[in-house]
Order: C-alpha cells, then structure tokens, then sequence
C-alpha cells in the first residue's frame, strides 16, 4: 500500500473538504465578487462599444429637420421609433452655398403600415446614391456591388422571409442584404435608393394609398445629413444654416449623443465605484472569517508543527486555503455571470434605453482575466493577517490553552 506525501497543497484541500459548511461560505463570497466585477465589466465595455459604433455609424456632422421636429429625429436614429416628417427639397441648393460644408445628402422617410399590405411595420428610409456618404459605406461592408435601384438593405434585427423579399404597400421587394448591428435605430430601419423608393410611393398611390409627403409639391426630403469641412466651426455653420434657412432646426451630433455619452459616463462610474467598493468589503469580510477560523484552529496547527510543519508551512496552508477559495469562487461567479449577461443582452439593451454591442474576442478575453485575478487575490489578501499571526504562535503556549 502507497502513501501519498502530505504536502501543502494536499493538507489545504483536505482542511476545506473537512469544513463543508465554511468552505462553501468563503467560496459563495468571492463567487459574487467575481460575478459583479465580471457582469460589471460586461456591461460598461457593451455600452461603451454601443456608442462608438453609434457615432462611427451617423458619419455626419449635422443632421437639418423641418422646424420642431428634432426631438423626433433623435427618436428615429436612437431609438428607432418610426417618423415622418417633411419640408422642400430645394433646401438641398440653398445649404449647399453655406460655407464650411464639404458635403451634404438628402434622405427620404416613410413608414409602413402594420395592415395585410405590408411585411412589417418599419422605418424606410432613401437615400441619393450620388451624394451619399453615410449609408454606403455601411452597406459596402456586406455587399461590394452596392445597392441598386429596386433593391433594399434591412438593419441587423429586421427579420426577412424565407422568400428574400419583404412585401411593402402589396409589392414585393428583394433584400440584398442585412446590415451589421450599428447600436442604433437604425438597426431597425430598412434602406433603399431614393429612386426606389418614388417607385414604392408611386405603386402605393395606384393602390390608394396617400402619404403626408404628397403635400410637398415640388418634391420632399425628410433631412439633409452634412459633413463639414475639417476647419470648420460647428456653432458657426449650424447658426448660418438657420439664418439662412427659416424652418429648419439643425442637430449637432456631437450634442445628440452627449446625453447618452453623460448617461453612460455615469453608469459606468457607478458600476466601477461598486464594484470597488464590494471588493474592498468582501477582502474585509474574509479577513474577519479567515481570522475568526484560524483562531478556532490553532491547536490543529498546533499539532502540525509539532509533527515538523515550519511556520513557513503554516502560513502556506493557510494561503492555498484562501487561494483555492478564491480561484473556485471566481470560477462559479465568472460562470454565472457569463449565463446571465450573455443570452439577456437584448433584454438588458431594451431596459436600458441604451446602444448596446457585447464584447467579444480579446476584449472579452481581457475581461474574463482581469475579474477571475481580482476575485482570486480576495482570498490570500483577506488571509495574510491570519497566516502570519498562525505563523507566529508559540506551539507550546497554544497546546496549553485551555488547561
């Protein structure tokens, strides 16, 4: 019969083993501090991709409206709530002799009907080929060819038939292709060409259909998106175009995100701040239960160093105990956390009212490192004082308490 060498790493295992109850406690413990640094980190790194894409998706600077409707225009692009609002597209000419401007494009909205005569209730936007320079290079990332006329492109969550055509106004059109996700509205909208869609205007009037757009006689535009030149002043330019221009409202993109920039800045310091602060408390708790633990076990050191454990040994034992603790800990809440962040993304996304993109790859990998060390050093950091004290005691002295 073998005999296994009674190392430091098998007495640890052997100690936690022996107290179930305890084990589990000082296991459940760094278990939520993993679980919260982890989701915690999941959370802000989604939201703080959420915005980036955001912004790297709007690609204009300006964004003019008809006067009064700029609240409804953040609502279409953040939210995708659909709208429709309209003023003349000759506007297009007059912006364009604004200086400062280096391009600007005019975009069409309609929205579909949730009626037999329509796949989906949606937000169609158009968008001139010629000029554009927002949606393009989006869909440039999922088809080289381009769009062409007659053809439609769908956001990340439309959903499209089986047939490849989605039905608008009892008319079929072919999807080219779905977007990737863009963290905004328009992950919910549906592109085409402008001329695409006179034709799905005009086939929907010899259907019987009318559209607020038809009171614009000489032709309507929902917006005219702008990029300026590199030097330019935004304040500057958006004040021209108004002075110039009655009956528009210019939108600043970088004033349109900031509410949502503030609103994550805030979050993200809240989740950080509790995180610390649960870090901090739970390395406090453990210490105080490593402690009181080690104190109700003296004797049993005790007796190992009076078998020929060093006080080394001592303070080893006690260390891999809070290290295994701590590794095991991490590990469970790391996993639950992954269960319960990872297939709720979108119930998360839609309670917060916020862009949404989940990190992946090395960001992901990053994040799941850095938690599993943090929650793992709870343990051998809440137990160095106990480890040294232990180390410490006179054999002697402790096997005499008592008598």
């Amino acid at each position: 019969m073998g005999y296994k060498s009674l190392t430091t790493r098998r007495i640890a295992i052997r100690n936690l083993l022996h107290k179930p109850f305890r084990t589990a406690c000082l296991v459940i413990a760094a278990a939520i501090v993993a679980f919260t640094l982890f989701s915690g980190a999941v959370l802000t790194a989604s939201l703080r991709n959420g915005i980036d894409r955001m912004i790297q998706r709007f690609g204009a600077d300006l964004m003019v409206v008809p006067s009064g409707y700029s609240e409804k225009a953040s609502a279409l692009l953040l939210r995708g709530e659909p709208q429709v609002f309209y003023f003349n597209q000759a506007l297009v000419q007059n912006i364009a002799q604004v200086d400062g401007i280096k391009q600007l494009s005019p975009q069409f909205y309609l929205t579909s009907l949730e009626d037999e005569c329509c796949s989906l209730p949606v937000q169609l936007i158009g968008f001139d080929p010629q000029t554009d320079f927002v949606v393009q290079p989006w869909i440039a990332e999922v088809m080289h060819d381009g769009i062409k006329d007659g053809e439609m492109v769908v956001g990340s969550e439309i959903t499209v038939q089986k047939s490849g055509a989605l039905k608008f106004f009892n008319h079929d059109y072919p999807v080219a292709a779905k977007l990737r996700k863009a963290a905004s509205g328009l992950d919910t909208s549906i592109f085409m060409t402008m001329n695409t869609l006179r034709d799905l205007v005009d086939a929907a009037h010899k259907e019987g259909y009318i559209f607020i757009a038809d009171r614009e006689p000489e032709g309507a535009i929902s917006s005219i998106l702008v990029r300026l030149d590199k030097d330019s002043n935004i304040t500057k330019v958006s004040r021209l175009i108004k002075d110039e221009n009655p009956g528009v409202d210019v939108i600043a993109s970088s004033r349109m995100f900031q509410g949502i920039t503030e609103s994550l800045t805030a979050l993200t310091a809240y989740a950080k701040g509790f995180s610390a602060v649960l870090w901090i408390l739970a390395v406090v708790v453990l210490g105080a239960v490593f402690s009181g633990s080690i104190n109700e076990r003296k004797k049993e050191f005790a007796v190992i160093r009076v078998l020929g454990a060093t006080r080394e040994k001592l303070a080893a034992i006690v260390l891999q105990e809070a290290a295994l603790t701590g590794l095991t800990g991490g590990l469970i809440g790391t996993a639950l956390a992954a269960l319960v962040v990872f297939p709720f993304s979108t119930f998360i996304s839609l309670r917060l009212q916020l862009p949404y993109i989940q990190p992946r790859g090395l960001e992901l990998l990053w994040i799941t490192v850095v938690s599993l060390v943090l929650s793992f050093i709870v343990g051998p950091l809440a137990s160095i004082y106990s480890a040294v004290k232990i180390s410490r005691a006179e054999t002697y002295y402790t096997m005499r308490e008592g008598e």
